[in-house]
């Protein structure tokens, strides 16, 4: 099976936009098309509570027509058009679908942070982690929020395998970042996100991605848009994820970056599990 996960970064953006950076994203979303996956994973897709609007669904369908959707928003106490999660599935699937509260701080279960399909053999399931934010003011939740995620991860795991991904908001080693000494107090990668991740894949779960590639270094899932060398340069964060139950990682097939050309931000990622 052949699964994509993306952060869009607004949907609304990709779909509707006329700026320079939405016709890349554009493009970015014509290319995941080729691929033709199973399932799409999106997170960060910044909808307003009610989900998608007809446009975006003209324009999606127009875009995935063999594909349903399904997508979880930001609701009230949360922020409006923040955060949010999003799965496009082949029609000839029939996961049942879950949107979790995994009993996470503050406003962190209203953000639309998870969605689960569940299939006869296996769970997939996306994340948005939080950020630790500006100034880390976040941080102590953030920390909560990974160890909840995590209890959910394990339970899932019991009952049958499970494949996980996502914006994880962290880059787990030094080599996941192209300047790990100039960010050790920087959110995502604080010593508490990463030791917070070590403990997650500790529970039973595998980098899909250090388990084919080892150690190679280089190859980053962001780039910041502040920056505008950032991508130029390659000074990037490998923050994005496809996991899988330990069970299951001799069965992983690929795990790589998609080419998102020269747009700034995250680029799509390509699983593929036999």
């Amino acid at each position: 099976m052949k699964f994509i996960s993306w952060n869009i970064d607004s949907l609304n953006a990709a779909l509707t936009g006329e700026s320079p950076r939405a016709q890349l994203s554009q493009q970015v979303l014509e290319r995941i098309a080729t691929h033709q996956p199973q399932v799409i994973a999106i997170q960060e897709t910044k909808l307003s509570d009610k989900g998608p609007t007809k446009k975006h669904f003209e324009i999606l369908s127009d875009r995935f027509s063999d594909y349903e959707i399904v997508w979880s928003s930001s609701v009230q106490p949360a922020r409006k058009g923040y955060a949010g999660t999003m799965f496009l599935y082949q029609k000839d699937l029939t996961p049942a679908v879950t949107r979790p509260v995994i009993g996470a701080p503050g406003t962190m279960d209203a953000e639309g942070r998870i969605i689960t399909l569940e299939f006869d053999d296996f769970y997939l399931t996306q994340v948005y982690t939080p950020n630790a934010g500006d100034g880390l003011n976040r941080l102590a939740d953030r920390q909560i929020w990974d160890q909840k995620y995590a209890d959910y991860l394990a339970a899932l795991d019991q009952k049958k395998p499970v494949i996980a991904t996502g914006d994880f908001n962290v880059a787990h080693q030094e080599i996941d970042l192209a300047h790990p000494e100039n960010n050790r107090r920087s959110a995502g990668f604080t010593d508490e996100e990463r030791q917070g991740f070590s403990q997650l894949l500790a529970r039973g779960f595998t980098d899909s991605f250090r388990f084919l590639h080892g150690d190679v270094t280089g190859v980053y899932s962001w780039w910041a848009q502040r920056v505008k060398t950032s991508k130029v340069n390659n000074s990037g964060w490998r923050i994005d994820y496809w996991l899988v139950s330990d069970r299951i990682a001799n069965r992983i097939v690929k795990s790589e970056m998609i080419d998102s050309g020269p747009r700034q931000d995250h680029t799509p990622l390509l699983f593929e599990l036999d």
